[in-house]
């Protein structure tokens, strides 16, 4: 085989949904040997584009070439005939079985059932590309990159040549990241070709030979990493100029609009949660909180909302007039009636907070219409709203009368985000309301919640991105395991001290409740 022939070539693949077209004559090489970088906004067809090589999609026109030779790629089993593996973002591992059982499970090999033999296997797997993983472990002992690990150890067990990893950092620390890299960096110099879909660019700077990129369901070019910036690559995925600049003006007069003291929480299962939380979050300012998954995030922002049932605790609500009111117990409509809004962006975003079947502008009523009258902005109607969502956050729809349900993920999140911001809160819970949307639509949401806190908003940001944190909020929360492993100057805070933080492996292991109080 000629050296220049592509590991994998795709040639003229067009795939349509109905009468949207995710993928238009798509043209792209694989080489071997490489990681390529596939960019694009939400709803461009990057993942649409690796499910057809995966086996998940089937393409209505155009050809797939394994090294030369065209395949036709029906299945999954297919693709990993064809020494092609996907690693998703949900991971699909059975949770009580151990590394090895998931690894070996669904295979049809003679001896499968040989679990030291293929143990054995996966340790020279784990000791070619560096992992550190035990084969004997249960996944639900595991941490989300350990996870992350086995998937990827799972494809390579079955023969894979060509991995396809999509978005693999969103919720890694970025010590993990950086092992993480360290592997694929491994892999490709043993000759595997490596896809990574990402949102990160500084992700992409760090780790690709070559980026190439899809707008609109159509490839628009490619170039070499090494001779292109981040600017760059945002221009050809956007088309236009688009500012990468997060601004974070000083907050002006901040006061105490929330006070958290000794909060405890315990899930129905009777795990600990948050254990004696102590913080006060302020007007006019954004509050990052930085934390792994599982870290207590979720509990903290819906025991201030209403929705999470606290063990102990005060969580304080300061009016205007410094009066306080203790929020613990109460309904979630009394709270929003004071003016907390939780705009929480949850894996599955049509399980909460959005009905599918339901239009765009029926959606924006389901934050008013138990209370009788409309909280909007102006008095807005829903119809007036949902066109102004769509219109500011560039929502990919043919209209407001569009049912949800037929919106790409990162559509769907700017309506639920878009939809909390036009409540005009006095305090906004942001969790997560960037999680898959690319860099121009997540540049619009930070600039949305600087307008907030400028108009003396309390705002609080759970992200992932630790890069973003720091860019964005004023102070940052680091939670691990339920407790506070400190609070962090945003303008000062070193990325890497808030990683070992979140692992609790640095910075002070809790705060003292006397200090926080006043923090």
């Amino acid at each position: 085989m000629d050296k220049k022939t592509p590991a994998v070539a795709l040639r003229d693949i067009t795939k349509t949904f109905g009468s949207i077209v995710a993928n238009d004559h798509v043209n792209l090489d694989i080489n071997r040997g490489e990681i390529l970088a596939l960019l694009g906004e939400n709803g461009s067809g990057k993942t649409t584009l690796m499910n057809m090589l995966s086996g998940i999609y089937y393409p209505d026109e155009g050809r797939i070439y394994i090294d030369g030779k065209e395949v036709s790629i029906q299945s999954p089993k297919d693709a990993f005939r064809y020494g092609i593996g996907m690693i998703h973002q949900h991971f699909k591992l059975v949770d009580v079985f151990t590394a090895t059982e998931n690894i070996i499970l669904g295979l049809e090999e003679e001896g499968r059932l040989n679990r030291a033999k293929s143990s054995a296997r996966i340790r020279e797997i784990c000791d070619t590309y560096g992992f550190a993983i035990d084969p004997d472990r249960k996944i639900y002992q595991m941490s989300v990159s350990q996870k992350q690990t086995v998937e990827i150890v799972k494809a390579l067990y079955r023969g894979a040549d060509i991995l396809i990893l999509d978005e693999p950092t969103a919720v890694l620390t970025p010590q993990e990241t950086e092992k993480l890299f360290d592997v694929l960096r491994n892999m490709r110099a043993h000759g595997k070709s490596i896809v990574i879909i990402t949102h990160k660019l500084h992700e992409v700077q760090a780790l690709s030979d070559r980026v190439a990129v899809l707008r609109k369901g159509a490839y628009i070019g490619e170039m070499m990493t090494k001779d292109t910036n981040p600017q760059e690559m945002t221009n050809m995925m956007v088309g236009r100029a688009v500012s990468l600049n997060i601004e974070r003006p000083e907050p002006v007069n901040p006061k105490t609009r929330i006070e958290v003291k000794g909060l405890t929480v315990t899930s129905p299962e009777g795990i600990l949660r948050l254990d004696h939380v102590y913080f006060d979050i302020k007007a006019g300012e954004i509050l990052g909180i930085a934390g792994i998954s599982g870290s207590g995030q979720k509990e903290l922002l819906e025991s201030i909302a209403g929705l999470q049932k606290v063990e102990s605790g005060q969580i304080l609500y300061v009016g205007d007039d410094g009066k306080k009111q203790d929020l613990v117990d109460r309904d979630p409509l009394e709270i929003q009636k004071l003016g907390v809004a939780l705009s929480f962006v949850p894996e599955d975003r049509l399980g909460m907070g959005l009905v599918g079947n339901m239009d765009l502008s029926d959606n924006m009523m389901l934050r008013s219409f138990r209370s009788g009258h409309s909280f909007f902005t102006n008095r807005k109607n829903p119809h007036d709203l949902a066109e102004r969502v769509v219109e500011e956050l560039e929502v990919n729809t043919p209209g407001v009368s569009t049912p949800v349900r037929r919106l790409s993920g990162g559509n769907v999140q700017k309506v639920l985000v878009g939809r909390e911001i036009a409540n005009a809160p006095k305090v906004l819970l942001t969790a997560y309301a960037v999680r898959g949307l690319d860099i121009n639509s997540s540049y619009t949401i930070y600039d949305l919640l600087n307008r907030q806190k400028k108009e003396g908003v309390a705002v609080v940001y759970v992200g992932e991105d630790l890069d973003v944190l720091l860019e964005l909020a004023d102070r940052i929360l680091v939670l691990c395991g339920g407790r506070v492993s400190g609070i962090l100057d945003g303008r000062t805070a070193d990325k890497n001290e808030v990683g070992l933080m979140m692992t609790r492996l640095g910075g002070s292991s809790r705060p003292d409740p006397e200090t926080q109080e006043g923090d």
